[in-house]
């Protein structure tokens, strides 16, 4: 890990919290611990939204299901309070957590910033969580919920036209998958892509790269936290060079939706990100990188604690305006 001089103190701050937490890190949690970090609600309001963010005044949440192949999913479905002429784009969004935590609750600023900023539908998926639930559960979860996002969209207030999908960590990995799948199953059509530090290969390439060696301890995720994810979510005769699992080694990447890339410099997944994004515009995709250089993984998420959280989210908003309103 870099020094800690050259990090701000915010981060310094959310370095002491999480190392001094086990409930914080994948790799030191017990079964049991797991189990309730992944069935525990993070109520509405209250303390938690001092950490994660709180929801944008002038946007309404509300939670719904929706019936994927497996049976019902939660979503939350983000809709600005003003009143609009004609439908707006659809966002939908995955969170983060490594394929094994997290939940749609904890994307509120995130979601909400874009739903008011962009004036825009957004719709976050609960999608199933590994070890219960291994690949590719999740991306059968995330591409069902493009599949109803897109057939419900006008009943949403969206334009279905105008969908664009978003994700942090593995979510990103999910964003990037499904545009993907999107792309080679006939549809529905997706008109942007927000990858936020998106984990982009799960072969163990990542282990080579610059930034997986300088940030083995990492901020919030660790190198042995990774080790950890990969080996609940996926089974050891999968193969990991499937584009479902590693995006970056898909055949071809051509024709895929405009690209906005969040990395962050004192995250392990940072140089693998920018590959992906090179990946990407050596396709013909139009792509553009945002690199926050003191910045950690998951530094979204705490708004409060990481001052290149907001101006990360005006990028990806100002990148879903140009193509999802040709603004």
């Amino acid at each position: 890990m870099r020094k800690t001089t050259s990090v701000r103190p915010g981060i310094r701050a959310l370095d002491r919290l999480m190392k001094a937490n086990p409930g914080f890190s994948v790799a030191r949690m017990t079964a049991e611990q797991l189990e309730r970090a992944q069935t525990t609600t993070i109520p509405d309001g209250g303390p938690a939204s001092l950490v994660l963010g709180r929801l944008q005044p002038g946007v309404d949440v509300r939670t719904t299901t929706f019936p994927a192949r497996h049976g019902e999913l939660s979503l939350r479905v983000y809709t600005p309070q003003a009143w609009s002429r004609r439908p707006r784009p659809v966002v939908l969004n995955f969170h983060g957590g490594g394929f094994v935590l997290g939940s749609a609750r904890q994307c509120d600023w995130t979601c909400s910033i874009v739903a008011r900023e962009l004036d825009a539908v957004v719709v976050s998926v609960d999608y199933r969580l590994a070890p219960a639930h291994r690949f590719p559960a999740g991306v059968e979860d995330c591409h069902d919920a493009l599949r109803w996002t897109a057939a419900h969209a006008a009943d949403l207030g969206g334009d279905p036209d105008r969908l664009g999908v978003m994700g942090d960590s593995a979510g990103g990995n999910l964003a990037a998958v499904v545009s993907i799948l999107a792309r080679d199953e006939g549809g529905p059509r997706i008109g942007h892509q927000a990858l936020i530090y998106p984990v982009t290969d799960l072969t163990g390439a990542v282990e080579h790269d610059a930034s997986y060696a300088a940030n083995v301890r990492g901020i919030v995720l660790s190198n042995e936290d990774m080790a950890v994810f990969h080996g609940h979510y996926v089974t050891d005769d999968v193969d990991l060079t499937d584009p479902r699992l590693s995006p970056l080694l898909a055949p071809d990447l051509g024709g895929l939706p405009p690209a906005v890339v969040v990395v962050a410099g004192l995250d392990p997944l940072h140089d693998s990100g920018v590959r992906y994004a090179q990946a990407l515009a050596d396709a013909g995709v139009r792509v553009q990188v945002e690199d926050f250089h003191q910045m950690p993984h998951g530094f979204l998420s705490f708004p409060y604690l990481c001052r290149s959280a907001r101006p990360a989210m005006t990028a990806v908003v100002a990148s879903q305006r140009a193509a999802l309103t040709g603004g």
